[in-house]
């Protein structure tokens, strides 16, 4: 059942009275700070080295494919285990990649592929660290806060976003890449030891962690069982195939174009920060003038102008303004999607959701990226850019089909105090496959309401975990009717009980209510077993050696 989204906080800086959440998110901004000081000398280094315009956008490429790869199997850890290490473990490797690499430059064994391989590794490091901090936003802030941290996140990235490519810029002119990637590295160290000395309460359920197919497979299927959650990733993946090639080819731009240094991306890339947090700092204002469809359009236009402005012009002030205004839509779209996704997501499924929609716009951000560059090395770079704010346009336009859903909040309650029940049998938790019953007694004036409960019975069993859930109807006794439904395991069937929430235990009150026995409805639990006979065995015979 869904609910209308409760008061949420007014201070868009309330996280911050939380001192786990103000460590780790002033320690994201110093991460962020070297990442951006990274992506420039890493862009710029590839720009410098290697003649071909598809190397150059493939290092967006090499940082966004193993998120798209490696995602949802790390969403499958995250909910499974316990996200503060999960950060930790790809937080190490982040740093043990900017070690690497440092080294790598100081040695002088530069090469495109070399660099792609360790922007490669710097992704899978993001591919787990991402997921286990959204995650954990949920479990460090409470509820009413959520929406305001998740912007928080975004703003602070996108405030070094103003300053870190210029500085990047900077220190890449003045002291060269070997120097960048050095502070790139060190500041890779900041959160790694913020987050080993930060500890936060997460609840955990008293039942072994699932297997990872499962966890995999039960988050797939909420996701695709989710309207809100489905829109979002959809426009996603198509807003970052379409909108990633401002970012992908300002390199070249500035290099052809502009006819321009490093100095003068890193310029250009605060430039686009700079909307980008301007507009953030805007957006609860924004969201309550505009619905959620309406401010993406607004984003898809401001990243097509700036597509087409840059595609046209030779001029770095008219550049400035125009990545200002993509910067602007570029915070616009993305903030509304991930704040979708997170409300629509129960805290079970929370870190699998996140994944999900992280594989697939990471996903459509590198094809992009390939698609963008090969345009550009094909035909021209203002043939890739006229393209981009083109399709752009039609993304927008898209929206008339597929509308992003009003921001709602899933009614996530756990269930509190649920207790195995009672079985005459004993079993494990990987017993199995368990079949659930329950019968009703519906008088005929009944059945319509009763029909229409059930539907929405069907819809939360199956996004919980229940399979192959069937209603049937006894033909002798028309009044009996019979849910019925089945999970792999008896962990399973406990588990998907944890999972059922307040809104959830409503819908059993009505129907309930709809029964016209004087005893609840009748619940039987099966354990499937095998009739199949048991193979037979055939005896050993000892073998005499021929002479």
């Amino acid at each position: 059942m869904r609910t209308e989204a409760p008061a949420v906080s007014s201070d868009p800086f309330s996280p911050l009275k939380n001192a786990t959440f103000r460590a780790i998110w002033l320690a994201g901004l110093v991460s962020g700070l070297g990442w951006l000081i990274q992506t420039v000398a890493m862009s710029w280094l590839m720009a410098t080295i290697s003649s071909s315009d598809l190397m150059v956008a493939l290092v967006q490429a090499a940082t966004t494919l193993p998120p798209f790869l490696l995602s949802m199997f790390a969403g499958a850890i995250v909910d499974n285990f316990d996200r503060r290490k999960v950060m930790l473990v790809a937080r190490s490797l982040m740093t043990a990649a900017g070690v690497a690499l440092t080294i790598v430059v100081a040695l002088g064994f530069l090469n495109p592929w070399v660099l792609l391989g360790f922007s490669f590794l710097a992704g899978c490091g993001i591919a787990f660290n991402d997921p286990a901090w959204q995650a954990s936003v949920g479990d460090i802030v409470k509820r009413h806060d959520l929406p305001a941290a998740v912007t928080l996140t975004s703003v602070g990235f996108n405030t070094i976003r103003s300053v870190g490519p210029a500085l990047g810029g900077i220190i890449l002119a003045s002291f060269g890449p070997l120097i960048a990637f050095a502070l790139y590295t060190l500041c890779l160290l900041v959160p790694l030891i913020v987050v080993w000395r930060c500890e936060w309460e997460v609840r955990t359920l008293p039942l072994p962690p699932e297997s990872l197919t499962t966890a995999i497979s039960d988050g797939v299927r909420f996701a695709t069982m989710s309207a809100e959650i489905m829109a979002a990733i959809a426009r996603g993946v198509l807003f970052g195939l379409t909108g990633i090639a401002v970012l992908a080819l300002l390199p070249l731009i500035v290099r052809d174009h502009l006819q321009a240094g490093p100095v003068m991306y890193g310029a250009l890339m605060a430039g686009f920060g700079g909307g980008a947090l301007l507009t953030g700092l805007s957006s609860g204002f924004l969201r309550r003038m505009l619905s959620a469809e309406t401010l993406l359009k607004v984003a898809c236009f401001a990243c097509a102008a700036c597509s087409a402005a840059l595609a046209s012009t030779s001029s770095s002030s008219v550049a400035a303004v125009a990545l200002t205004l993509g910067g602007a839509g570029w915070v616009i779209g993305w903030s509304g999607f991930n704040v979708s996704v997170q409300w629509a997501s129960p805290r079970w499924v929370v870190g699998r959701t996140i994944s999900i929609y992280y594989a697939l716009t990471y996903g459509g951000i590198a094809a992009g990226s390939w698609l963008w560059g090969a345009t550009a090395q094909n035909y021209s770079l203002a043939t890739a850019l006229e393209a981009s704010a083109g399709a752009l346009l039609l993304v927008a336009a898209i929206g008339f089909i597929l509308p992003i859903q009003e921001c709602v909040e899933s009614d996530d309650t756990p269930s509190e105090g649920v207790e195995a029940p009672a079985v005459s049998l004993g079993l494990q938790a990987h017993s199995g496959p368990i079949m659930v019953k329950i019968n009703y007694q519906i008088s005929p004036e009944n059945i319509d309401a009763f029909l229409d409960l059930m539907r929405q019975r069907r819809r939360v069993r199956s996004r919980i975990g229940a399979r192959q859930w069937t209603l049937l109807r006894n033909l002798q006794n028309p009044f009996r009717w019979t849910e019925t439904f089945r999970t792999a395991t008896w962990g399973d069937y406990l588990r998907l009980n944890h999972r059922l929430t307040a809104a959830d235990k409503q819908l059993d009150d009505r129907l309930s209510e709809l029964h016209r026995g004087r005893l609840p409805p009748a619940v039987d639990l099966l354990i499937e077993r095998p009739t199949a006979p048991a193979p037979k065995t055939i005896p050993l015979r000892s073998v005499v050696p021929q002479p």
